[in-house]
């Protein structure tokens, strides 16, 4: 600056027209035109934005990128690619802010980068790295001419820090020098290589054959983007002369020359569009042959200096940007099939079917081993009691045999005494015969009594028993006379009955003509008392004065008939076998359990078992319509809900729900099990039966009124199953996804009924908060709801909900960041 000082700049810049005026003398000038011109106060961060930044943005998306400065020597190339930024942070370079918004974008579980630093000195290729690797081959792919370095080392690396001290080792095994124009001359061409793989799912969407808009998606496919990112920090042109060079430091500058001589020949050859490029004329160009007029998007920054003396070599730098802008590049991704991951998720998969598998085959041999224990176990009990048996059967069969001994010897010793007998009367045939003649008279009296004795036995049975039939007879009697008093009381108590239920079915009936009596009274009084000039101002008040006696005259008529009849009279009535008074009745109870204070008081005197019992046993719609009506209004209040599960209502309610065809009854129906999702003890019970496909199955009614009451009712189950989740109290997948929910909530959506959207968007919001949800909200459609949500949403805290949940959870921003939506 000092010895130019009385000279004016060459160049003038123009950065706002995007062109330079490079003076040819003081009267004409040549102008041209760049892509973007940078002054000498630009910083580093502008320079990055408009030179690099497309560049890694590209590289990130899978495309092959490269940064080159070329430049005369002094001009501030190194300078702006390579600054560490050490001292001041403002003054980093584009290696450095390249790498920063790398590790910003990637994945460290999924992602990998890995990074060589190359120079090229006097046509040789040195790994900075490793110093001693000073002769790095060069190898072209003949099938895809990529271009690659199999000897240079390649360092795997996971954060700024070690990036940075990657960079200072590289820097430290450059080789520069001390010229004239410069102190630090950089006397080789430095190349850093960024590797990055990108792991990616490839899904294959199948729009259903009947065009709705549900779809199916194929499994995806493990693919891996390779792509790669060159930084190339060029040596300086030079002219002998003016920089002193001589000795070694002038081989160096002739191959420096030579090698840019050849970049030139080869940027000349695009720009014109031969068919001959002269690649291989330098090792220079075959490296950098894919960022001219191959597959990579490169950007290209010339640095000039504005010093007159200098004005052959700016000329020059400009018309080879000039010519450089030129040359186009077809961009390519490059995405490989991703066997590796696939394998090792496959092997995970194995090795879980192979520990499921040894889990069973082990507890099958524990329940072999158990019945085979049992088995035997039984086995040895039958054989002990089989034993006991068996030997109780031969004692047995021993004490039967001593005892037929005993008795035969017993009939041995008595003949044989016979026997004796017999041979002392033969011995003694003398005796006198009159004796056994007095025997057998004697005999015959006897026979003769006990015959007459018998015969007076038989006539008094007879006679007794002739009593006992006159006396059953009379009994009998008795017995039918009992009967009809008991059949006459009975009549008495059915009609006593019918009485009463036909005496409260009038008073009511008289309560309710009592009331449009008072009620038309009060509106000839109102009509007769009023003037025309008074009527306008007083008909917004009498309306209003009449609505409200109307509400207050119904709720005094059923408290009325409450105090009067009793709870009890009421609840009995509900199984009255006509039809009118079960109805009359159940709308009683309906009306009674609409207020707070009677809730306690009906569930207390079983009302709430009756109510179920009607949904049980009657098919009548009005019945069942008012019945599902009063267990809503009790399903109110969280002490009667377990009430209502415990009694096995959200079955009844389901059945209901499956055979009711009345938007009434449904929406009846759906009100009810719409309060039950929202207590949290109950929520796996009611799910586990068929609450959810209960509320799902209502929807094919239609109605606005009963899909207002279905999305209320996923909504507090979502509400309440996100808490569960936040609290640990429950894992996995959502129950509303898991019963096919999802495709509802998000055909609902944006329904032009606004309670059931507000209603379907914070259900949306309260599953998407939920890492474990997303890939199904994503796969169903609900991500581009939950976007238009956290935009258009007329009510701000779901607006925010939407916006925090998005923010929050990663797959959506991976999603979000590949479709390029912005929220």
């Amino acid at each position: 600056m000092m010895a130019d000082a009385d000279f004016a700049d060459c160049v003038e810049l123009q950065p706002e027209l995007k062109r330079l005026k490079l003076r040819r003398n003081n009267w004409d000038s040549d102008t041209y035109e760049f892509d973007e011109v940078l002054t000498e106060f630009a910083s580093q961060k502008r320079v990055y934005e408009v030179v690099a930044k497309p560049v890694v943005e590209s590289v990130l998306d899978g495309y092959n990128g490269t940064v080159m400065a070329y430049g005369q020597t002094g001009t501030g190339k190194t300078f702006t690619l390579g600054r560490l930024g050490e001292v001041d942070a403002s003054d980093r370079g584009i290696m450095v802010r390249s790498m920063e918004d790398i590790f910003a974008d990637l994945s460290p579980d999924t992602d990998s980068v890995t990074v060589s630093y190359l120079q090229l000195y006097m046509e040789t290729l040195q790994d900075l790295l490793n110093p001693a690797n000073d002769n790095i081959p060069i190898v072209e792919d003949p099938r895809s001419g990529d271009v690659s370095m199999p000897g240079a080392t390649l360092v795997e690396i996971t954060d700024q820090h070690s990036f940075l001290e990657l960079l200072r080792v590289g820097e430290a095994n450059r080789i520069a020098a001390n010229t004239k124009l410069n102190t630090e001359s950089s006397r080789s061409h430095a190349m850093l290589m960024v590797h990055i793989k990108r792991s990616v799912l490839e899904n294959e969407d199948m729009s259903s054959q009947n065009g709705d808009a549900s779809h199916l998606t194929k499994p995806s496919k493990p693919l891996v983007r390779k792509s790669k990112l060159v930084v190339v920090d060029l040596a300086g042109s030079e002219r002998v002369h003016k920089s002193g060079s001589e000795g070694h430091m002038l081989e160096e500058a002739k191959s420096i020359n030579l090698s840019l001589s050849s970049l030139g020949k080869c940027i000349n050859a695009l720009a014109e569009n031969n068919a001959h490029v002269p690649f291989r004329d330098s090792k220079l160009t075959r490296m950098l042959r894919d960022s001219f007029g191959g597959t990579a998007r490169t950007s290209l920054i010339v640095t000039i200096g504005p010093s007159p003396r200098h004005r052959g070599e700016t000329s020059s730098t400009i018309l080879f940007g000039q010519r450089a802008m030129k040359v186009e590049n077809m961009l390519k991704i490059k995405e490989e099939f991703d066997y590796k991951s696939l394998s090792r998720k496959l092997e995970i998969q194995l090795d879980k079917l192979i520990a499921e598998n040894e889990r069973q085959q082990k507890a099958f041999e524990d329940e072999v081993e158990k019945v085979n224990f049992e088995a035997q176990c039984r086995i040895a009990e039958v054989e002990r009691n089989f034993a006991d048996a068996l030997e109780k059967e031969r004692l047995k069969c021993q004490m039967e045999y001593m005892e037929l001994v005993k008795e035969l010897e017993q009939k041995l010793v008595l003949n044989q005494e016979r026997h004796d007998c017999n041979s002392f009367v033969a011995d003694n045939e003398e005796g006198p015969a009159s004796s056994s003649t007095d025997d057998v008279a004697e005999v015959k009296m006897l026979l003769e009594t006990e015959r007459n004795r018998r015969k007076a036995a038989e006539e008094e049975v007879e006679h007794l028993k002739s009593q006992l039939g006159k006396h059953t007879q009379a009994e009998a009697g008795g017995d039918v006379e009992i009967i009809k008093l008991r059949n006459l009381l009975e009549d008495e108590a059915n009609q006593k009955k019918r009485l009463e239920e036909e005496i409260i079915l009038l008073r009511s009936q008289l309560l309710q003509l009592n009331f449009e009596a008072d009620q038309m009274r009060r509106c000839l009084d109102g009509s007769s008392g009023s003037t025309y000039s008074a009527m306008d101002s007083s008909t917004t008040q009498v309306r209003h004065s009449q609505f409200k006696d109307v509400a207050n005259g119904q709720k005094s008529s059923v408290a009325t008939l409450f105090e009067q009849v009793g709870l009890q009279k009421i609840l009995s009535l509900l199984e009255s076998d006509d039809a009118n008074v079960r109805i009359h009745a159940v709308k009683v109870v309906a009306n009674l359990a609409a207020e707070e204070a009677n809730q306690k008081r009906i569930v207390e005197a079983g009302g709430l078992t009756s109510l179920l019992m009607l949904l049980r046993r009657y098919e009548d719609e009005t019945v069942r319509r008012v019945a599902a009506g009063a267990i809503a209004n009790l399903a109110m209040n969280e002490a009667n809900q377990e009430l209502i599960m415990a009694e096995g209502g959200i079955t009844l309610l389901s059945m209901t729900a499956s055979d009711a065809e009345d938007p009434q009854t449904l929406r009846m129906v759906a009100g009810a099990i719409a309060n039950l999702c929202g207590n949290d003890r109950i929520l796996m019970t009611l799910r586990s039966q068929g609450g959810i496909k209960a509320l799902l199955g209502i929807v094919r009614c239609g109605h606005p009124d009963v899909l207002s009451q279905v999305a209320r009712g996923i909504a507090n189950f979502a509400k309440c199953e996100s808490r569960a989740s936040n609290q640990g109290i429950k894992s996995g997948r959502s129950f509303l996804i898991e019963d096919g929910a999802l495709p509802w909530i998000v055909q609902n959506a944006n329904n032009e009924a606004a309670p059931i959207r507000r209603h379907i968007e914070l259900a949306l919001c309260h599953l998407a908060q939920h890492e474990v949800n997303a890939k199904d909200l994503i796969s169903g459609g609900a991500l581009w709801e939950l976007v238009r949500i956290s935009r258009d949403c007329s009510r701000e805290d779901i607006r925010n909900l939407a916006r925090r949940t998005l923010s929050s959870v990663s797959t959506f921003k991976l999603e979000l960041r590949r479709l390029r939506i912005d929220f």
